[in-house]
């Protein structure tokens, strides 16, 4: 009886299918955009990363600087001795007395001046085709604006400080305690950081550097010098005394002249809280729905 031999079929494994000639090549898996998948450690980890990068970018280029560290010297010299004299003798006192009234309305104007390098910063960034990668990166789109607004808080705090040190080379005296300065200062960083979401929103708006530049001092100027920044707003007309009262520079400005020279300060401090919490609020997630869209 003839028996015939079984032959045993083994299955190749399966590939997936090559992609034919002329046709396009099998997408890769896409990056993850739904930050909820993330996790905070997650999102912590990549804001460090990125804070990391763009610390070794000011490293690199440290004339990215140069704005930090002469600004506060060149408007605290150009103040005090062009304007100290009059404005000083208007508060009852002398050139000395301006500099303890003009150098905590300054920790405002650096805050907002700092703001809008942001802007044009994220502008540039999308101009060379930085974020475009970022965004093909499985990170949350939300990390990569906050690790910039990290860092610049810190180029902030640099300038706060070398703008104290001016003021007390100039004769600045703390009335008050060591901690309302840092109280101060903090409050400062605060609402800067809130502004920054203004400039970044901006700079994902605006078509150019140049542009994001040319509108923010279209609002940085009438902000400035219509405050109590580096005057008293009692001599000011009427009209211009209103929009002082609301200006959240003139809080600001206000609350760090009280928390150094003493005085009310709980008004100015939580009206400045309450601004920066509001402009965070609204302008945060439209600049990170934007950063996300835009092509």
């Amino acid at each position: 009886m003839n028996t015939t031999p079984t032959t045993t079929t083994t299955a190749a494994p399966t590939t997936p299918p090559a992609s034919a000639p002329g046709q396009p090549a099998t997408r890769p898996p896409a990056a993850v955009s739904d930050e909820g998948r993330i996790g905070l450690r997650g999102n912590l980890r990549h804001i460090g990363a990125l804070v990391r990068r763009n610390a070794l970018q000011i490293k690199a280029d440290p004339e990215s600087m140069f704005d930090v560290l002469l600004m506060p010297i060149i408007f605290t010299l150009l103040f005090v001795y062009v304007f100290g004299g009059s404005v000083g003798a208007s508060l009852g006192g002398s050139r000395d007395d301006y500099v303890n009234y003009v150098v905590p309305g300054l920790m405002a104007m650096m805050g907002m001046n700092i703001a809008m390098a942001v802007g044009t910063g994220v502008n540039d960034d999308f101009r060379k085709g930085v974020m475009d990668r970022f965004r093909t990166m499985p990170i949350a789109r939300s990390s990569v604006l906050i690790a910039k607004i990290v860092v610049e808080i810190g180029r902030m705090l640099v300038a706060i400080a070398i703008l104290l040190g001016m003021g007390f080379l100039l004769g600045m005296e703390i009335k008050t305690s060591v901690f309302d300065l840092l109280a101060a200062v903090g409050l400062s960083a605060v609402f800067g950081a809130s502004l920054m979401w203004i400039f970044i929103l901006l700079g994902l708006t605006m078509k150019t550097a140049q542009a994001v530049q040319g509108v923010a001092m279209l609002v940085l100027m009438p902000l400035q010098f219509g405050s109590s920044i580096f005057a008293p707003t009692a001599t000011m007309p009427g009209w211009l005394q209103t929009f002082t009262d609301v200006n959240p520079l003139s809080n600001l400005a206000d609350a760090a002249r009280a928390l150094i020279n003493g005085g009310p300060v709980a008004h100015s401090v939580w009206i400045t809280l309450a601004w920066a919490a509001g402009i965070t609020l609204v302008t945060a997630p439209l600049a990170v729905a934007k950063f996300r869209k835009k092509s």
